[in-house]
């Protein structure tokens, strides 16, 4: 993440996965792609985007990084790139002859069967899991309010006898 802007890092994240959804659609798996984009694309993003305007952080800018941190990030990156291309350039995969024939109803059949190779449990653990995490963001997201001494009450009258307004102060204390 190079900005330190929370909301555009964000949106590089909604591009991101928008990317990846194009690697889906590239592969001709478009449902999955579908899948990505409805429900990260839609879903993850709005409710990341969402967390971050309820914390009003969206227009604060993040700390600048530490130099040691940025060159040990840049390290990992280089390190996953060499791992990865070591990978490939050992194994030397080659294309499949088998054909790819997942239709949209073996897809559906496969995510909502119970045996070994279904994906029912693990869906709703994905279910709970984004549960909780908009939990946790709603919790995190309300604040205190702050310490007032008891002079809230007073400084609400006053800031009404100002406004001259035709509401008599036993109606607000009886509030």
């Amino acid at each position: 993440m190079t900005t330190r802007k929370i909301f555009r890092s964000a949106i590089w994240l909604l591009f991101s996965l928008i990317g990846v959804a194009g690697l889906y659609f590239w592969l001709q798996v478009e449902f999955i792609a579908a899948v990505q984009i409805i429900v990260y694309v839609g879903g993850i993003v709005v409710l990341i985007i969402f967390s971050i305007f309820l914390t009003q952080q969206s227009g604060n800018e993040m700390p600048k990084q530490s130099l040691k941190r940025t060159i040990s990030s840049a390290l990992a990156v280089l390190f996953g790139f060499g791992l990865t291309f070591l990978q490939i350039w050992k194994y030397n995969f080659q294309p499949s002859a088998k054909s790819f024939n997942w239709t949209i109803s073996k897809i559906g059949e496969q995510m909502l069967s119970t045996t070994s190779g279904g994906y029912s449990l693990p869906f709703e653990v994905v279910s709970m899991l984004l549960l909780a995490a908009m939990i946790g963001c709603i919790v995190i997201a309300i604040k205190t309010p702050a310490a007032t001494n008891g002079k809230a009450k007073e400084v609400g009258i006053e800031k009404l006898k100002e406004s001259k307004l035709e509401i008599t102060i036993n109606e607000i204390s009886e509030r």
